[in-house]
């Protein structure tokens, strides 16, 4: 029998193998469970280990396979940490409803200047349902820095207008006045982190008068061919 935190922590890990297929960090476990450190997570996982239902593949960084779920499994409630936080995805030309053109200002990755977010380029139909208030632009996604948060290269990303957002969130933050970058928003102390969603790419930490929050991540359109 496994206690609730072990049991919280397999189904997240169950979850964000079948929808990215590949196991969430550790930092990101630690998040979604609301715990203090990381050797929480370690004492969970092998518990895990110990009891049949995950393993830990051989060579390869951070990989967890599960092996079996809990009789009594039901669909994992939506984590508590902020770490957690995916955007809603719709395929496009999909949604039922009626739909909102957004425009679209461009492509974002890291090092974009920021000329890239100020001409319209088309547009694209979102669910007005899915919006919410407020005013909205959208941006086409380059790079594979934000896969782990389920954000591939070539989706399009639904962006709400703001200049306040909360740690964990995932934004558009402007850099100098001169390179826009999406990234998770993290605030350390007098500090701003913008993580990447790729262990291949370093968490940068900046002065906060050197980073500018342009909007915050609401949505995601992904195109099927």
């Amino acid at each position: 029998m496994l206690t609730a935190k072990q049991k919280e922590l397999l189904l997240y890990i169950h979850e964000r193998i079948k929808e990215t297929g590949v196991s969430p960090s550790f930092d990101e476990m630690k998040e979604a469970l609301d715990l203090a450190s990381k050797s929480g997570i370690h004492r969970l996982i092998t518990a895990l280990e110990e009891r049949g239902f995950l393993r830990r593949l051989p060579h390869r960084a951070r990989a967890l396979e599960v092996l079996k779920m809990p009789e009594s499994a039901a669909p994992a409630a939506p984590p508590k940490g902020r770490g957690a936080f995916r955007p809603s995805v719709v395929a496009e030309g999909r949604s039922n409803g009626g739909g909102y053109g957004v425009p679209i200002l461009g492509q974002i990755a890291a090092g974009v200047p920021i000329e890239a977010l100020q001409t319209e380029i088309g547009r694209i139909s979102a669910p007005e349902d899915l919006l919410g208030s407020g005013d909205h632009f959208a941006l086409e996604v380059k790079g594979d820095s934000m896969i782990q948060a389920g954000i591939l290269d070539g989706d399009v990303v639904i962006i709400k207008r703001t200049e306040v957002a909360e740690s964990g969130d995932i934004v558009v933050a402007l850099i100098d006045n001169e390179e826009a970058t999406l990234k998770r928003l993290r605030k350390r102390g007098n500090s701003i982190a913008l993580e990447a969603a790729n262990p291949a790419y370093e968490t940068r930490i900046f002065g906060p008068d050197r980073v500018r929050i342009q909007g915050k991540l609401v949505a995601m359109i992904r195109r099927y061919s």
